[in-house]
């Protein structure tokens, strides 16, 4: 797709405009958590810069990265490339653990310097792990503009009230929630939290809109994702079988387009309200998304996906993850 046949949209967070899809790089960089461990890839800054370079020509200038993410691996890479960029949207997080002793403000200055900015757009608590005790940590960052906006990650119905409750007692305002949503997953959507934040006008970020690439249609039980990697485990050859039938449903409507299946589960998630976070590591990835934003899928589209989706009788909840139903 050329750019000028493309045109960005926008969607509003807390009265500043924000691309539509935001990108990962959960992928970029090796190490614990990184790229290797968890999809068994290895790409470098060289790898990745066309891939950066041909996102921000298209209009894609809201980065999604974690210091968690290979340790420091992907922020750095993600730095390197921003480092003359002053209209890049940085969006990274604060990662609480059991059992250790964490200092938030240094976690984010670590950050900054990594992605060679002063502050950050969009930080995020990464996980609901004593929700009273980071929201208060997070509210001097913000209140000396080191952070512009607050988000939570992996939250239930209640830990966000709780931490819009907190923040609202100091004159701030939580502007996003980030959870795991996709076909296969939808707990947010069951639980009411995206009715929630549209009610609440916080914009809902879903993460593993194509289940590490097992909704893409590149790999099935003859094609598995390398086994010794978390991404492998989760899915297995089986898993894979029981898959393929969804994976005919959206091969049958993307045809329909003239798209592959993977833009058809990202068009999914913007017609439910999101904002996917779609990992990028090839310039076919930036080629998904241009297509995935421009294409209007009808209802029946939208029930076929789902019905599909349900019959699998499959729904991946990440080892990070507790259940966010009542």
């Amino acid at each position: 797709m050329e750019s000028e046949e493309f045109i960005m949209k926008y969607v509003t967070m807390k009265n500043d405009k924000i691309p539509a899809i935001a990108l990962g790089t959960w992928s970029w960089g090796t190490g614990v958590n990184g790229g290797d461990r968890v999809f068994g890839n290895n790409y470098t800054a060289e790898d990745l810069r066309p891939v950066y370079e041909k996102a921000v020509k298209h209009g894609f200038t809201l980065w999604d990265t974690a210091a968690v993410y290979g340790y420091g691996a992907s922020e750095t890479i993600l730095g390197h490339f921003i480092k003359e960029e002053q209209d890049i949207l940085i969006s990274t997080k604060f990662t609480p653990f059991d059992g250790q002793e964490q200092n938030m403000r240094k976690s984010l200055k670590e950050s900054m310097e990594r992605l060679c900015r002063e502050n950050i757009d969009l930080y995020w608590i990464h996980n609901p792990r004593n929700v009273e005790k980071w929201i208060q940590e997070i509210i001097p960052l913000a209140k000396e503009n080191k952070i512009k906006h607050i988000g939570v990650s992996n939250h239930n119905l209640d830990e966000l009230k709780l931490a819009v409750s907190i923040l609202e007692n100091e004159g701030l305002e939580l502007a996003a929630v980030q959870n795991h949503y996709s076909l296969l997953y939808r707990e947010s959507e069951e639980a009411g939290i995206i009715d929630w934040c549209n009610d609440n006008h916080i914009v809902f970020f879903s993460y593993m809109v194509l289940e590490q690439g097992a909704l893409t249609g590149k790999y099935n039980a003859n094609h598995p994702f390398q086994s010794n990697t978390r991404r492998g485990e989760a899915f297995s050859i089986e898993t894979l079988r029981k898959l393929q039938n969804l994976i005919n449903v959206m091969s049958e409507i993307g045809d329909k387009y003239k798209v592959g299946p993977a833009p058809v589960a990202m068009a999914w998630s913007l017609v439910k309200g999101t904002v996917p976070i779609i990992g990028v590591t090839k310039e076919a990835h930036i080629d998904d998304a241009l297509t995935a934003i421009t294409l209007t899928l009808e209802k029946k589209d939208i029930h076929d996906l789902e019905h599909a989706a349900m019959e699998t009788g499959i729904s991946v909840r990440g080892a990070w993850e507790k259940s966010i139903k009542k």
